[in-house]
């Protein structure tokens, strides 16, 4: 994709972002995108089929970042510069979220959020996933793996909104240790 491509796109995203602060997504229109993002119709439907198509890769962008970034313990961007980066997948998870890059914990708690959290938790899914392939053990026998995965996901994602509505007030490196305590027993 061009740079242009791109600038088109981030313009598009920014203005659905926006949107979803002021109002719920299905009482946003494409016309009012269009009009917020300062873009033609032709060039909208360029990137994007429906306005579900949006939602759907802007969730993907936000949250695969998120996931991604991580799961991948080698990176040092901001959070880590000074190269103390965390020992817990999900402490640096929610370090993430508490640097709230491109506004995550807005439409998190935003009147659509129910549709975020979807792909919150499907994003959460895979990284999970991934955590608990590189356990030196198996997980307990007794519980279905899916069964598992979607359990400590859904966790993670209560937990998240838990600590959004209490302002964050605890550091991540505390939120980790809390939930890493309460899902240790079940693995």
């Amino acid at each position: 994709m061009d740079r242009r491509q791109q600038k088109t796109r981030a313009a598009i995203f920014s203005a659905f972002t926006a949107l979803l602060a002021e109002k719920a997504y299905s009482k946003i229109t494409v016309q009012e995108i269009i009009d917020a993002a300062n873009v033609g119709r032709t060039t909208f439907y360029a990137h994007f089929e429906t306005k579900d198509d949006l939602l759907k890769e802007l969730c993907g962008e936000l949250f695969g970042h998120i996931v991604s970034s991580a799961m991948d313990c080698t990176h040092t961007h901001g959070l880590y510069s000074d190269g103390s980066a965390p020992e817990s997948v999900f402490c640096h998870l929610l370090q993430h979220l508490q640097e709230n890059d491109r506004n995550i914990m807005g439409l998190l708690s935003c009147e659509s959020s129910e549709l975020f959290l979807r792909y919150f938790r499907d994003s959460l899914n895979e990284l999970v996933r991934s955590q608990l392939a590189s356990l030196n053990r198996a997980p307990n026998p007794r519980i279905p793996q899916d069964f598992l995965i979607n359990h400590i996901s859904g966790s993670f994602v209560e937990m998240v909104l838990w600590w959004s509505r209490g302002r964050m007030k605890q550091p991540p490196e505390e939120l980790d240790r809390y939930f890493r305590a309460v899902i240790e027993p079940v693995l």
